[in-house]
């Protein structure tokens, strides 16, 4: 409950600051971030924090998370520290699953990324986000699911782009 209840607000502060801004002219954009900045978004740590949250909240471990997610703990805390970036989306999509993301959070972890979120009419994407909600199992099961469903299974972190 505590969960849809963050998530409740969040909403209602993205719904008022939509509200704010589209009512806005050019020379009142300053005073709109001045005025916001608490609840802003930084883009340089957004996704870390994001990450960073969302796991414990899940009341996880990011070495469990790593080791669910087949990612070396190192490799791993680069990425979520964004030390190192990946252009692979299905490494982002590997700790989402390990850390138990629901689909409407691994579309946020992947829009905080800067990568494309999953889209309904990707068949691959689609399987993907039936996966994210009715949970088949580990990554390995998740993979076996998605050759069963005859598309690539996500791809390994030593995998080239």
């Amino acid at each position: 409950m505590q969960r849809h209840g963050e998530r409740g607000k969040m909403q209602w502060i993205d719904e008022q600051l939509y509200e704010q801004v589209i009512h806005m002219k050019n020379e009142q954009a300053g005073q709109f971030i001045e005025d916001n900045a608490g609840v802003l978004i930084n883009p340089e740590t957004a996704f870390s924090e994001y990450m960073r949250h969302t796991v414990r909240a899940k009341k996880k471990t990011f070495q469990e998370v790593f080791l669910q997610a087949d990612i070396s703990e190192r490799y791993g805390y680069k990425l979520i520290s964004q030390e190192k970036h990946t252009r692979q989306r299905d490494i982002i999509l590997r700790l989402c699953y390990a850390a138990g993301f629901s689909l409407e959070e691994t579309q946020e972890a992947l829009r905080l990324y800067e990568m494309p979120v999953l889209f309904v009419r990707s068949p691959r994407d689609a399987i993907l986000m039936i996966a994210f909600s009715d949970r088949p199992g580990s990554v390995i099961d998740l993979n076996e699911y998605l050759q069963k469903n005859k598309v690539s299974p996500l791809r390994s972190c030593g995998a080239m782009d």
